[in-house]
């Protein structure tokens, strides 16, 4: 079974020094590529901006925008059985970027943003019959964080969602996980390590995914 599997933020560049971004590390898209690795799966990883090391035996894509990430998710589609998108990735980007930077002036700086490619609706309308992770991140109270969730799922035509409560951006854990799938089994996994959950995503991949000839409609 063939992992494609993205990490890591998106910097969206308003200058040549300035950017839009997010506090992710990679550190859960860097752990799925290890655990599928692990597991003898063949594993390549899209992986944005981040200090990290690149994990051994692993074919890693660096990229930095959401455009970037974009292009190098839906080129390696073809040859994945399954999909699991970790990616911080930005909604919005600067409408154009200022060469060199950007000076202070007197006036307060208005920022004219752009929305970037939905990079996991897309790899859903594109899936065909492989298996589909994606991630929620939410604010919002339980249940109704429960039902964004399972919106976003059948939206993107997802086949597995992990809804994370915010609060546990950019740890080496994460607080509030609560996993829902198409076939509407719902499995709270409460507070649990990025590695923990890598490999329980690896096998729940194994499981439902087969060798990638799973038809959407049979989950």
């Amino acid at each position: 079974m063939r992992f494609l599997i993205s990490g890591g933020p998106t910097h969206e560049f308003l200058d040549d020094v300035r950017y839009l971004g997010n506090p992710s590390t990679g550190g859960l898209g860097i752990a799925v590529a290890e655990a599928a690795r692990q597991a003898a799966h063949p594993a390549t990883l899209v992986l944005g901006p981040t200090h990290l090391a690149d994990p051994a035996g692993v074919e890693v894509v660096r990229v930095v925008s959401a455009n970037e990430m974009h292009a190098a998710m839906t080129d390696r589609l073809a040859s994945a059985d399954a999909v699991v998108m970790t990616a911080a990735v930005s909604d919005y980007r600067p409408k154009s970027r200022v060469v060199g930077k950007i000076k202070k002036g007197a006036q307060e700086l208005v920022l004219d943003l752009v929305k970037n490619p939905d990079i996991l609706g897309d790899l859903g309308k594109m899936a065909g019959d492989r298996v589909l992770v994606g991630f929620a991140l939410e604010a919002a109270p339980p249940e109704e964080a429960r039902e964004l969730a399972r919106g976003k799922l059948d939206a993107k035509n997802l086949d597995l969602v992990v809804l994370n409560r915010c609060g546990s951006f950019g740890g080496s854990g994460m607080e509030d996980v609560t996993v829902l799938a198409r076939t509407g089994t719902v499995t709270e996994l409460g507070a649990i390590d990025k590695a923990s959950l890598a490999r329980w995503l690896v096998d729940w991949c194994e499981r439902e995914g087969g060798n990638g000839q799973r038809g959407k409609g049979n989950l």
